[in-house]
């Protein structure tokens, strides 16, 4: 078994000036269309930006080629705590846990992820 761990902080700020510098089009850039309308906050839209990072910082490859912003969604239980789906989940992901927060104009997100053990 292997536990891998990632975290991001983004100011919230920063994300509110992107909002109005560009819009739909900010967004479009790295959320689905069912994170768009379940974000009912810019410290909402900040925290799944963290936790998109923190995701790809957890699987070592940071958001490019290999992973995509689009790749991660952003979810809730039942119980309204945060989680995630990979689309198209190439990574061996065998379970994971997410945890996102907001506090003093920042959004903090931090990403555990247990990997598969590979067959031998």
């Amino acid at each position: 078994m292997q536990v891998k761990v990632g975290t991001d902080i983004i100011r919230v700020e920063r994300v509110e000036e992107s909002i109005k510098k560009f819009g739909e089009k900010f967004l479009e850039r790295f959320l689905s269309h069912g994170e768009i309308k379940r974000a009912k906050s810019v410290n909402s839209i900040a925290g799944y930006w963290a936790a998109k990072e923190a995701v790809a910082k957890a699987l070592g490859c940071g958001i490019g080629k290999e992973l995509g912003f689009l790749d991660i969604e952003i979810q809730k239980s039942s119980k309204g705590a945060p989680l995630f789906t990979l689309h198209g989940n190439r990574f061996n992901i065998e379970s994971s846990s997410l945890s996102i927060s907001h506090d003093g104009g920042f959004a903090v997100a931090v990403v555990a992820i247990v990997m598969k053990s590979k067959q031998n």
